[in-house]
C-alpha cells in the first residue's frame, strides 16, 4: 500500500506539477490548513511522485491547526492507486502563518514509516518554504526526519492531480486527470 523501500540518503523526487499544486492548494485552503495524499511510480532509488490528491481536511475544530484525511478517503485512494499501479509515497499539508516544520502535532499524527511528510508554510496567503519529512520507526523511536527534495520536470501529458473527495469518491474518475508517466 505504502512505499516500502530504503534509500541510503533518502530524497522525495517530485515531478513539477504535483509540486506547484500542493503548494498551491495551501494558498487555496488559506488560512486552513490543506491536506492531500503524494502519489508516485517506481520503486527504491527510482520511486517519483507523479501526482497528488487533494483531500478535504476532516480535523474537528475548523481545520485551522491541524488537518486530518477522512480514512474512508484514504482507502478509496489507496486502492485507486494500488489499481493504477501507483504507491502512496507520503502526505502533505500546510502550515498557515507558521513554517515549514515539523510540529510534535505532525509527529503524533504521521502512521505511515518510510513515506514523506511535505509541509508548505503559507504566510498572509502565499507559499513560502516547502519542506519534506521521512518518517522513521526504529531504535531511535518515531521521528520525522528532514528529507531533501529534488523536483523534476514533468515530462509529458497535462497536470497529474485528482480532488477529493468528489475525485476520490469517484475512484479518481470525477475530475481527475492521467498521471504523467
Amino acid at each position: 500500500m505504502a512505499y516500502e523501500g530504503r534509500e541510503a540518503t533518502p530524497v522525495l523526487r517530485i515531478d513539477a506539477l504535483p509540486y506547484e499544486d500542493l503548494r498551491r492548494h495551501g494558498e487555496e485552503a488559506y488560512p486552513r490548513e490543506c491536506c492531500g495524499v503524494l502519489l508516485a511510480r517506481g520503486g527504491g532509488d527510482g520511486r517519483r511522485v507523479t501526482r497528488t490528491v487533494r483531500c478535504a481536511n476532516a480535523a474537528a475544530g475548523g481545520a485551522g491547526a491541524r488537518y486530518e484525511i477522512d480514512p474512508r478517503d484514504l482507502l478509496r485512494v489507496a486502492k485507486a492507486a494500488r489499481e493504477g499501479g501507483e504507491a502512496i509515497a507520503g502526505f502533505y499539508h500546510s502550515h498557515p502563518d507558521h513554517p515549514a516544520r515539523a510540529s510534535a502535532a505532525d509527529l503524533e499524527e504521521a502512521w505511515w514509516p518510510g513515506c514523506s511528510y511535505v509541509i508548505t508554510s503559507v504566510e498572509r496567503g502565499r507559499a513560502g518554504e516547502t519542506a519534506s519529512f521521512r518518517l522513521r520507526d526504529g531504535e531511535g523511536g518515531r521521528r520525522l526526519e528532514p528529507e531533501p527534495i529534488e523536483v523534476g520536470r514533468t515530462r509529458e501529458g497535462p497536470a497529474a492531480q485528482a480532488r477529493a473527495p468528489d475525485a476520490v469518491a469517484a475512484g479518481l474518475g470525477a475530475g481527475a486527470r492521467p498521471a504523467t508517466p
